[in-house]
Order: C-alpha cells, then sequence, then structure tokens
C-alpha cells in the first residue's frame, strides 16, 4: 500500500472529516529556533493526518533559511518519510536561526518559494520569536505576492489563487516559557533530563557530606529550575520570577547549616540561568558556590546541566502531547478562512485547545517586560495559576516555621497508602505530612494499608521523617490490596485511640522504545507486548500512542477475530513495503479467550513468510524504578491540595460543632478536563463501573482513533470537540495538565 493510494477521495473520508477535505491543499511544516525533544513527534502527526485528509504536505527543512533558500530544502513528504522518528531526540528537518527572514526581501524570497509548490498553509514549531516571525509573513502575504507579480516573478492568477496564507503555531521549547498552553513540547524530557541528574547526584551523599548547585537552562523562564525543585526537594532555588529577598545570603546560609545539624548529609540549590536578584543583577551558580564556600566552608560542587536538558529521547509525555498537537493543527488549518487570526495549538488540562497566536506572544512579552520593571508580583500572576501555585506550595514544604510561630489546630491526620504501588506516592505523602504540619495539624503515618490500620501500625511523623522522599520509587509506609470491610471495627477502635479527626488516603481502587529499538537491527518483526492496568487500557492506549504501536487491545472497545484478522492483513500489507518493525499492545484484562499467548500465536502463524514475532510481558516493572518528573510534582500538589482541604473543613467542623460524616466530607481528588476537582464518593457510584474498577465514561477513548490514523488505519476521528478559538484571558497558563 503506497502513500498515494492511501490518501482518501472526498467520498471515502471518515463521517467527522468529510468537511474537512485536504484535497487541493498543500501544508507546509517546518521546525526554528532551538531544539527540542517531541518535535519529530510533532512533524510525524502534521505529515500523516495530512495525507490522510488527502492534502500534500512538504517538509521546508533547516527552518525559515530552508524556506528563504527554497530548492531542496522544500521537499513533499510521503508516509513511510515519519516512519521510526516518534523515539528520535531533536528534528530530522533540521533547524536554524534565519536573520534573512527578518527583511522584507528574505520573506519575498521565501513567498515565491511556497508559491511555486502552491503552499498557503503553514505549520510552524518553534519559540515565540519563530511563531512572531510565521505571523508577520501571514500579514504580509498577499502584498508579497503582488509584488512577486510586479516583478514578473509570478503571474497575476497565482495572486488571486494562492491570496492568503494560514499559519499554526506549536511551542516547541524546553523551557515552556510561552503563554497559553501548560506544556511546551521538549520540557518534560528536559525535566527528566535534570531529575536524572538529579537522582544520580543524590547517591553519592551516601559518601559524602556535600552542597550541590544544579544550574539549569530557561533563558529569563524558572519553570523549569521551580518544577525540578519541588521534584526533587531543593533546599533552595533561584527563579528570575521570584528573586530572593534582600539578606538571602545569610537566610540561604542558616537553612544549609540546619540541614547539616540534622544530619542531612546532602544540600540541592537549584539555579535558573537568569536568576537574578531584587535590584536585576544576576545570580550566578559560581557566586553561590563562593558564597557556601566563605560563610560555611562545605565542600560544594557546582553542576551546569546546559544542553544536556535538550538530548536524549523524547518522554511519553511529549510524544503524546506533540502527536495530539500535530493532529489538531492540520485540523485547524483545514478550518481556516482568509479572516482566521494566526492560532497556536495548546494544552489545558488534558484539553487540546487554539488561541490566538499573538494574544500568547503578547502575554509571554509582559512577563519580560514586569521582570525589566521589577514587577516580580506580576511577573508570577502573569506566568499563571499554576506557576504560582508551584512556588507557594515550594515555599510551604522546603521551610519549616518555628512551632510557636504555627497555631495548632489540635486535630489528628492520618495518612496511608492503599492498592498498588505507584510511582509519586512517597511524593505525596511527603507533600500531605509538611502541609498538614504547617496548618497546625499533628501527622499520623499508618503502615501497611488497612491490615497495618487494624492492627495499629500507627505512629506520629515529623518534618524532618519525610525529608528525600520524592525520588524514591514504592510505597515507604508499605500498602497492600487489603479493602477495609472485614476489618472496620478495628480501624474505628484504632481511629479512636489516636483520636484520629481525618484520613488521607494515597492509592488506587483498590516500556516499549527499548524493545522497538531492540529490533532496529532485524528485518521485519513484530512485537507483542502486554501492559498492566486491570480493566483499564489506558497504559496500553497511550503507550500505543506515545510509541507508534500498529494496534492496541483493551477491555473498553470489544474486538472479535474478525478484528484481529484485519489487523495482521493490515500489518502484512505495511511489512511488505518498507516497514521493518511492527508493535502490538495488549491490555492484560481486555479479553478472557483472546490471550497474549493466543494473539502471538495468531500473528506468528499469519506473518509467516513476512515477519516473525516476539512477545514480552512488562509485569510489575511497569510500577518499579524512580518515579518521573510529572509523577512527583503531581503527587506533590495534589496531595497539598488535599491536606488544604481537609483542613478546610475541619475548620468548618471546628465552628460549627460538628461530629457527623456527610456526603461532601467524603470526597476523591482528581482532575477532570481542566479543572484539578472534589468529588464526593456518594456522587462517584453512579459514574463507576464497580464490577471493573473503571470509570464508565474514559476522556482518553476519544484520543483512540489518533493512534489508528497514525499507523495508517481509516479511522473516524470526531472533531466537533475540536478547538474553536478561545482567548487567552480564559486560561491560568503554566497549569498542571493531566498525564495525556
Amino acid at each position: 500500500m503506497g502513500d498515494t493510494d492511501f490518501a482518501p477521495s472526498r467520498g471515502s473520508l471518515p463521517r467527522f472529516l468529510e468537511h474537512l477535505s485536504g484535497a487541493g491543499k498543500a501544508i507546509g511544516v517546518l521546525t526554528s529556533g532551538g531544539d527540542a525533544q517531541g518535535m519529530n513527534a510533532a512533524v510525524r502527526a502534521v505529515v500523516r493526518m495530512g495525507i490522510y485528509v488527502g492534502a500534500k504536505v512538504y517538509f521546508i527543512c533547516e527552518g525559515y533559511q530552508g524556506m528563504v533558500d527554497g530548492g531542496s530544502n522544500i521537499v513533499e513528504a510521503h508516509w513511510e518519510s515519519v516512519s521510526s522518528i516518534l523515539q528520535v531526540g531533536g528534528t530530522i528537518i533540521g533547524s536554524a536561526r534565519c536573520k534573512v527572514f527578518h527583511s522584507r526581501e528574505g520573506r519575498l524570497k521565501a513567498a515565491f518559494n511556497l508559491v511555486q509548490l502552491g503552499i498557503t498553509n503553514l505549520c510552524v514549531i518553534g519559540g515565540d520569536g519563530s511563531l512572531t516571525g510565521a505571523n508577520i509573513f501571514r500579514e504580509e502575504w498577499n502584498g508579497l505576492l503582488e509584488e512577486l507579480a510586479q516583478n514578473g516573478e509570478i503571474d497575476k492568477d497565482a495572486v488571486q489563487k494562492y491570496s492568503y496564507l494560514n499559519v499554526v503555531g506549536m511551542v516547541g521549547s524546553i523551557d515552556n516559557d510561552f503563554c497559553g498552553t501548560d506544556m511546551t513540547i521538549g520540557t518534560d524530557s528536559a525535566l527528566h533530563r535534570i531529575i536524572e541528574v538529579v537522582d544520580a547526584i543524590m547517591t553519592t551523599a551516601q559518601s559524602h557530606q556535600r552542597t550541590f548547585v544544579l544550574e539549569v537552562m530557561g533563558r529569563h523562564c524558572g519553570y523549569l529550575a521551580l518544577v525540578s525543585a519541588l521534584a526533587c526537594g531543593a533546599d533552595w532555588v533561584f527563579l528570575p520570577e521570584s528573586p530572593p529577598e534582600e539578606g538571602w545570603e545569610e537566610s540561604m546560609c542558616i537553612k544549609l547549616s540546619e540541614n547539616r545539624a540534622r544530619k542531612k548529609r546532602l544540600n540541592i540549590i537549584i539555579v535558573a540561568e537568569g536568576a537574578i536578584d531584587t535590584q536585576n543583577k544576576p545570580i550566578s551558580s559560581e557566586k553561590i558556590k563562593e558564597l557556601v564556600v566563605k560563610q560555611l566552608g562545605y565542600d560544594t560542587r557546582v553542576t551546569i546541566l546546559g544542553h544536556v536538558q535538550r538530548g536524549g529521547t523524547p518522554s511519553a509525555f511529549d510524544r503524546i502531547l506533540a502527536s495530539r498537537m500535530g493532529v489538531e493543527a492540520v485540523i485547524a488549518l483545514l478550518e481556516a478562512t482568509p479572516e482566521t487570526p494566526a492560532c497556536v495549538v495548546s494544552l489545558n488540562g488534558n484539553q487540546s485547545v487554539r488561541l490566538p497566536l499573538m494574544e500568547c506572544v503578547q502575554m509571554t512579552q509582559d512577563v519580560q517586560k514586569a521582570m525589566d520593571e521589577r514587577r516580580f508580583k506580576d511577573a508570577v500572576k502573569l506566568r499563571g495559576r499554576s506557576f504560582e501555585g508551584n512556588l507557594k506550595i515550594y515555599k510551604r514544604l522546603a521551610i519549616k516555621l518555628p512551632d510557636d510561630q504555627i497555631p495548632k489546630s489540635n486535630c489528628n491526620v492520618a495518612v496511608i497508602n492503599v492498592g498498588a504501588p505507584a510511582a509519586g506516592m512517597n511524593a505525596a505523602v511527603r507533600s500531605a505530612v509538611r502541609v498538614g504540619i504547617a496548618d497546625g495539624h499533628k501527622m499520623f503515618a499508618v503502615y501497611d494499608g488497612f491490615d497495618g490500620f487494624a492492627k495499629g501500625q500507627i505512629k506520629e511523623i515529623g518534618w524532618t521523617d519525610v525529608g528525600g522522599w520524592t525520588g524514591q520509587g514504592g510505597s515507604i509506609l508499605g500498602t497492600k490490596r487489603i479493602l477495609p470491610g472485614k476489618y472496620m471495627e478495628k480501624i474505628a477502635e484504632q481511629m479512636r485511640i489516636h483520636n484520629i479527626s481525618a484520613l488521607l488516603v494515597i492509592g488506587g481502587f483498590e516500556t516499549c522504545d527499548r524493545i522497538k529499538q531492540s529490533a532496529s537491527g532485524t528485518k521485519r518483526r513484530v512485537f507483542i507486548i502486554e501492559t498492566m492496568g486491570g480493566y483499564c487500557g489506558y497504559l496500553a492506549n497511550m503507550g500505543g500512542l506515545a510509541a507508534g504501536a500498529d494496534a492496541a487491545y483493551i477491555f473498553e472497545e470489544p474486538f472479535d477475530i474478525r478484528d484481529l484478522q484485519s489487523n495482521v492483513e493490515h500489518l502484512t500489507e505495511k511489512m511488505k513495503t518498507t516497514i521493518q518493525r511492527g508493535l502490538v499492545l495488549r491490555n492484560e484484562s481486555c479479553s478472557e479467550n483472546y490471550t497474549t499467548d493466543f494473539i502471538y500465536q495468531l500473528y506468528s502463524e499469519e506473518g509467516k513468510g513476512v515477519f516473525d514475532c516476539r512477545k514480552n510481558v512488562l509485569g510489575h516493572m511497569q510500577q518499579g524504578g524512580a518515579p518521573s518528573p510529572f509523577d512527583r510534582n503531581f503527587g506533590t500538589k495534589i496531595s497539598a491540595r488535599a491536606m488544604e482541604w481537609i483542613t478546610a473543613k475541619l475548620k468548618e467542623a471546628q465552628s460549627k460543632g460538628k461530629k457527623f460524616v456527610t456526603d461532601d466530607s467524603i470526597c476523591v481528588l482528581g482532575i477532570s478536563k481542566r479543572n484539578i476537582l472534589f468529588q464526593p464518593v456518594a456522587e462517584l457510584r453512579k459514574e463507576t463501573d464497580f464490577e471493573h474498577r473503571i470509570p464508565k465514561e474514559q476522556w482518553w477513548l476519544k484520543l483512540r482513533p489518533l493512534m489508528k490514523i497514525l499507523a495508517k488505519y481509516r479511522a473516524s476521528y470526531d472533531v466537533s470537540n475540536s478547538g474553536q478559538l478561545e482567548h487567552l484571558r480564559h486560561h491560568g497558563t503554566h497549569g498542571e495538565p493531566a498525564a495525556i
């Protein structure tokens, strides 16, 4: 099956895409500015979605420089052109800074080169400078074409035929410095690199008493520094948006010496590369080192991470984010009219949204202006609610107020882990304990789940007891899958004995790259992978989207032998062309009879002579290892929010003299669409399939067609939820996205 005969005709488009035919349209895709992990996933999605709707798609290599130079820099992309690039860092089509494009003369050359190929739709993946340049180009487009016609370089008909240019942007930047989107492509991967370094440094703490100063990238944005400080429990952080108060030198040294007095072997200080003091003077990592050595005499080392943060394989988060944005960008281009302003595809919660590009650019520039004018509180607010919230939580968790400054609540609050261990549980416990102590509660840890609760395995837990917990996998408190039913009386007795007023339960209802890489030296091999998740197909589905799988079998979407046969035939056809590897995922409980062994044997038999098969059951390795930056931060933030809610409920009960339990005093906290919500358990009963321990409606199922489309299936993608243009004032930027 070649690329040309794959592109569906107008009559054969899936039902939801009928009004979005790309027939006769040409899309150019370029990456510009600094590279970022995940850019290739975005390029792949634009190319494949463009071909899927019947458009021609062109690579514009080397960014705007390639657009100006033309010739071999602008080439048509085919389906196979973007095979096996999901897991590759950087950008396969190149990126370059281009001064010539800043001039009208340069943009005139670029317009000429695009018109020659009929390209009037532009997808730009880059930072705010790259997107601003694209908007200028769009606004000048008609005038540029008229000038080319006057010069005799194009004919008058071309001016009429190609009269307007549509522009859609995606922000590719590890700095997360663009207002309007929760996350930019590459940010999560950069956080992974930073946390890997911090975790490696922490292992040396067993041998030496040291202070480490880590300088991270971000230009004038402190997002990477702030979030990595939250994720590793750093002792001090320096941000351009929130400079330390006057006298910070003495305060920091006191904090470090107190740590040493408590036998803490390691101090970590994180510095954003654009860190400044309140007078806008730079604070360098070397200056901090000199201060610590001079004032305290501690063995102090500086690590400047630099371009390491840009390198390596993109995280699953960045691949899924970029793939979703790429598909949304193509839909936005097809829906655009001459009156549609240039837009940027953004993430808000777990929803793709479109925002006016120049509104976002303006707010991004406003942040820098506020910092230049030393209006630092305004700068933090302009970064968005979540940035502001991150900063507030970091301060609460990093610095303990003296006991005599904390008003006592006279309430005892317990924390317990239940269900299977999950990465980020320990970060959540640390956050709950410290926020609870800061709110004046006495905090208790319950060990070994409900079983331990019934046996009285309960101990008071203090501020320093949870130091260093953020980066540890599993559950330090211990957890079991035992339900509380038969222990209710004993648990109630323990709650009375320890006078527990509130209980925070952290737990549940009770990877593919390496594999693909191992196949890179082989010919035509298909891997059948079994993922965990019980009856919930989230891991299989999203893992499939992140790894470019050919199929993912899940419980929520029933399948039969005809579907399996169709998938095998589809994969066999692909394998007969240039595709060398296949990947099939199966959720562990998707079918009682179509087991992993059955699917492996079916593919093996039907693929004889074309490909061979291997199978792998991932099992509990999915629960092991250090938690990701997302899990650490999400656990920290959501647990802090839960403790604030508990504190508010306890205060309300004390003021009203309440002693009884109501429906709204037993809640589950989580993300729903764009918001973090407390939902009473009583309400959730109606929305839950208790037999299979999953929600009756799964938001991520609407992303399922994306995997199929990008794997060359004819699938219906519902664009009814696709973003109409919204306005930035409705969004808190730099939010905490759902685990997309």
